[in-house]
């Protein structure tokens, strides 16, 4: 199991590379629809009342629904590749609303 300094390292790592494929007008709309399905998920599957730790359990379980999200909400060429940088980057946007966050 992660640590919940582990999976932030993770998150922000990976929203650094999202935001570097975001970069790309071409691919901007479908990565930031991926990366809206996600948090929306997010919002269902954590609710909007949680601490860094229940986000970090749920990344655990992430891999699998993120990828059925993404295929069902938000789909485009090359979604399977970067699914994981909008689910890095949902994760750590999401983790600023967590009771005990801190920069």
């Amino acid at each position: 199991m992660r640590t919940v300094e582990d999976a932030r390292r993770e998150w922000e790592a990976g929203n650094r590379r999202f935001l570097e494929e975001a970069s790309d007008p071409a691919r901007a709309d479908e990565l930031h629809n991926q990366l809206d399905a996600i948090i929306g998920e997010l919002r269902r599957r954590v609710g909007a009342t949680f601490t860094l730790d229940e986000l970090a359990a749920a990344y655990e379980r992430a891999d699998d629904w993120v990828l059925e999200v993404v295929s069902e909400r938000a789909p485009s060429k090359g979604w399977v590749r970067t699914a994981s940088l909008a689910g890095d980057a949902a994760f750590h946007a999401y983790s600023r609303a967590a009771q005990d966050y801190e920069p």
